[in-house]
């Protein structure tokens, strides 16, 4: 359930994120076989998830780019949470793995805003969603090429 963890964090921070490395990881079979995300193998699904992550991270670096918090930004980073939390999660445990990456979503999705208003005021926009981008890419290739431990019994 660490994974479904981690793939919250980056949620809360980059909506699109989550389905672009999940691309990744099932293109490189680092995914269970019966995953949600196996569709991502496909390359027209693939492409389409890693310019919309791209697009995402250049458009955060705009002016006019809504806070992550707003209602809309909340419920798209929800909704990939859930879909990669599920993905990422033991294949008996996929609702939970869900739930879990919503609720890190939402709270690291305040957390990550409140950071990065402060951070804003030193560095500006640009150089602080550089290196917001860098994080969340970094954690979410740990999240998917995290090997899943096997159940304690």
């Amino acid at each position: 359930m660490l994974r479904s963890l981690l793939i919250g964090l980056v949620a809360g921070q980059r909506a699109m994120t989550p389905l672009s490395v999940l691309a990744g990881a099932a293109r490189d079979g680092k995914l269970d076989p019966g995953s949600p995300a196996q569709l991502l193998k496909n390359p027209l699904l693939a492409s389409g998830a890693v310019a919309l992550a791209g697009a995402e991270m250049a458009g955060d670096k705009m002016p006019s780019a809504p806070d992550r918090i707003v209602l809309v930004g909340l419920a798209a980073r929800s909704a990939t949470a859930a879909f990669a939390g599920a993905s990422l999660a033991p294949s008996g445990r996929r609702a939970a793995g869900a739930a879990l990456a919503v609720a890190a979503a939402v709270a690291s999705s305040y957390v990550g805003w409140s950071l990065r208003v402060r951070a804003m005021r030193r560095f500006g926009q640009t150089a602080t969603g550089a290196i917001e981008d860098a994080i969340v890419l970094g954690g979410g290739a740990l999240a998917t090429r995290l090997i899943a431990l096997p159940a304690r019994g």
